[in-house]
């Protein structure tokens, strides 16, 4: 199943499945109790939000080797985790906003997860029942910043500096190799596979989960590619998850 969230003329705000004549709306959320409704709505009449608003959003660090190498740094040997606030998110076509001042901002594509249930001293076999499913990712990075502070918090927590969606799929598998693009005006920039992950989804989400509770709707990030670069005012990025869809977001000044 594909679920989105949608603002339409039919219900302000709502959750729904995507079925071949459109959107189904769904009444509650698929992090507590949902069910189908009889109306469907058509694309051109509903607008795709970010599909999930998180408590918190938990993001792998050099989880790629070769994204660690271009960027100078060895692969950790446990886990790396920093904190992107929910204020960053932003849904399919809304701006990434680079505020003045900041220098070089980077895009960075990634694969999701979406967390479905609480989440505590989780085991690696068991993460997977604690998954809702799986979302696209931008994390954008202000990485003047990053380099002239060493330090994550600050470059990575720009408002808007998180876009997610089109949609939360729930029957992908990242362990068989997920392909993950980004392009920049239609030029490539990132592609890679989630089979070359250092630490894998059952890994991301348990170590957190040792860490911090994961609730319903928190998102992890899990890391990306080699091939970050600057995006400036007037670019249109693309974050192509396999089996998810195209994450498309206009960039723009603040």
């Amino acid at each position: 199943m594909k679920i989105v969230r949608v603002a339409s003329d039919v219900d302000d705000i709502t959750y729904g499945s995507v079925e071949p004549e459109g959107i189904r709306l769904h009444r509650g959320s698929p992090f507590v109790a949902w069910e189908p409704t009889e109306t469907i709505i058509a694309w051109d009449k509903a607008r795709l939000l970010a599909p999930v608003i998180p408590t918190k959003i938990v993001a792998m660090g050099r989880n790629y080797a070769d994204h660690a190498a271009e960027s100078g740094h060895e692969v950790p040997e446990t886990p790396m985790i920093f904190l992107k606030p929910p204020t960053t998110v932003i849904g399919p076509l809304q701006p990434i906003r680079i505020p003045p001042d900041v220098g070089e901002v980077h895009h960075e594509g990634e694969l999701a997860i979406v967390i479905g249930k609480v989440a505590r001293d989780v085991a690696i076999e068991d993460a997977g029942a604690h998954i809702l499913g799986y979302t696209a990712a931008n994390d954008v990075t202000a990485r003047a910043v990053q380099r002239a502070e060493g330090k994550f918090t600050r470059a990575k927590g720009y408002d808007t500096f998180c876009p997610l969606g089109p949609a939360i799929d729930t029957e992908l598998d990242p362990q068989e190799g997920l392909s993950i693009i980004c392009r920049v005006n239609g030029e490539m920039r990132q592609t890679g596979s989630t089979a070359d992950l250092v630490f894998g989804i059952g890994e991301c989400v348990s170590f957190i989960s040792r860490v911090m509770t994961l609730l319903p709707g928190d998102v992890v990030l899990t890391g990306t590619p080699e091939g970050v670069g600057p995006i400036e005012d007037g670019d249109t990025v693309e974050v192509e998850v396999e089996g998810v869809g195209v994450l498309v977001n206009p960039v723009r000044l603040r």
